[in-house]
């Protein structure tokens, strides 16, 4: 294999980088090869075949599960840990007990402390608001802390009574108006958690000539919580890009978050990058996803910045009810393949990607869920949208 390797502070990647993949459950099966065919058109091309991506399929999800007996194999989390970069196709949540989501368990084992998602408009694609062109941004959702730490207990439980007791009787608390219904889930935000992504969303923005850096909260609510996070995002602003901020190069700002959800749909040009914590950016993402035509075509990475480590992904799920019926949207994986591209700095391959998905689009070329709703929209099959994209990236000049 030859291994991605980060030295002070920069990816080192060869010429011919070992990229493990999963295919991924329903759908999986059928985006995973269009996205790989793609991506190694885009790569041959741009670099006139001196690059190349050696792929390895490693295993989680259902397919894991049929040859392991595990859902979520050791070997699968250290194959990613040794290779740094990899990319997924949706995977199934196991039923009764054990891994929570496996996605969850992917991003906590390798502390992919940010869920980025880039959110674009498509000339050609049908939006339900009148300006989609307007959504321009990337947002930085906050993946290990949260409603993410996975901390409750439901109703009943001998747990969620000894926490409820230990509520009212230690803490002194008298709010829980039906204590002995309640279930109770438990919100931790630090400062260490909340400084990493808000670092990471500015810097990016500043790498990416983005200047305004907008924190989304609940802080009028949950003060020591979300408020935490945005009082933490000023001082950390103020601490490390004094500079910057004097300059004019970056501006920190922040926002309630149901506040920002009614500004996104009414001045949308008025955001860059968004810092949130996870629920909040749960909600965000899949917003803004609509109002450029969908799920569909939004990209997800969750990536350590600190460590080099991203895992790129289709946003979407497995979608059993069209799985192996040719009609499935492979953009949300290919984009996300763009964004790997971007993260190892094969932006030429990428930009090679973005050009042929916009021209497909424009002439009216997708698959089923977009090009029902395009003007003299030409339905494509999974396979044959990844067949013409190919044909145009290898027409490019």
């Amino acid at each position: 294999m030859s291994l991605i390797t980060k030295q002070d502070g920069h990816l080192i990647v060869p010429e011919n980088p070992t990229i493990p993949f999963i295919e991924g459950d329903g759908v999986g099966s059928e985006i995973t090869p269009v996205c790989q065919q793609v991506v190694n058109a885009a790569v041959a091309k741009a670099y006139n075949g001196k690059r190349h991506i050696e792929w390895k399929e490693v295993l989680a999800g259902g397919k894991a599960f049929e040859q392991t007996g595990e859902w979520l194999p050791q070997a699968t989390i250290d194959c990613f840990s040794n290779a740094l970069v990899g990319i997924k196709g949706p995977l199934k949540t196991p039923v009764g007990g054990g891994i929570r989501s496996l996605n969850v368990a992917l991003r906590q084992q390798l502390d992919l402390y940010v869920c980025q998602r880039p959110v674009r408009y498509f000339r050609g694609i049908n939006s339900p608001v009148k300006h989609p062109e307007r959504v321009n941004m990337c947002v930085f959702r906050e993946n290990t802390e949260d409603i993410y730490a996975g901390i409750e207990w439901p109703a009943g439980s001998a747990e969620a009574e000894r926490f409820g007791r230990f509520l009212r009787e230690e803490m002194k608390v008298t709010k829980v108006r039906f204590p002995d219904t309640a279930a109770y889930g438990v919100k931790p935000v630090s400062r260490e958690g909340s400084e990493r992504l808000i670092r990471s969303a500015i810097d990016y923005a500043l790498a990416h000539g983005r200047g305004i850096v907008t924190l989304v909260h609940k802080g009028n609510i949950m003060k020591f919580t979300e408020g935490g996070f945005k009082n933490w995002g000023y001082e950390l602003a103020q601490r490390e890009y004094a500079q910057e901020l004097a300059d004019g190069r970056l501006t920190v700002n922040d926002c309630i978050c149901d506040a920002f959800l009614q500004n996104a749909l009414l001045k949308p040009e008025s955001y860059d990058v968004i810092a949130t914590l996870n629920l909040n950016g749960d909600y965000i993402s899949d917003m803004l996803a609509a109002q450029v035509g969908g799920i569909g075509i939004a990209p997800g990475a969750n990536i350590n910045y600190q460590s080099g480590h991203a895992i790129f992904e289709a946003t979407h799920g497995i979608a059993p009810d069209i799985a192996g019926k040719d009609i499935v949207n492979p953009s949300s994986l290919l984009l996300s393949a763009v964004m790997m591209l971007e993260y190892i700095g094969w932006k030429e391959a990428a930009g090679l990607i973005t050009r042929a998905l916009e021209d497909n689009f424009t002439e009216g070329q997708a698959t089923a869920d977009l090009a029902r709703f395009m003007e003299q929209g030409r339905t494509l099959g999974t396979q044959a949208f990844g067949d013409k994209l190919t044909e145009k990236i290898n027409s490019y000049e």
